[in-house]
């Protein structure tokens, strides 16, 4: 079985995918064509720390929303995202 090869637009370079959608619908798509496994693997360490430092409640609307909108800066905006007080040389 091939390896999905993407132009990661994160990453700025061309390496192995996602095996499949992370989401449902237009978004999964978007990031399943665009994204790294790199990339999002990445990002999953991020949203960690977001619900963890943030205390997310997953089962809220707003917090969903408000991870929803991070991943996509992060994704596709090249924003910096971390939690509030992250150091990872701690």
């Amino acid at each position: 079985m091939s390896k999905h090869i993407v132009n990661c637009i994160k990453l700025k370079c061309e390496t192995e995918g996602l095996e499949k959608p992370p989401f449902p619908g237009m978004l999964g798509k978007r990031i399943w064509d665009n994204i790294s496994k790199t990339a999002w693997e990445e990002w999953q360490s991020i949203q960690t720390r977001l619900i963890n430092e943030n205390r997310l409640n997953l089962a809220d609307v707003k917090s969903r929303n408000f991870l929803r909108k991070k991943m996509e800066s992060f994704l596709f905006e090249d924003e910096k995202i971390e939690a509030d007080g992250y150091n990872p040389t701690i």
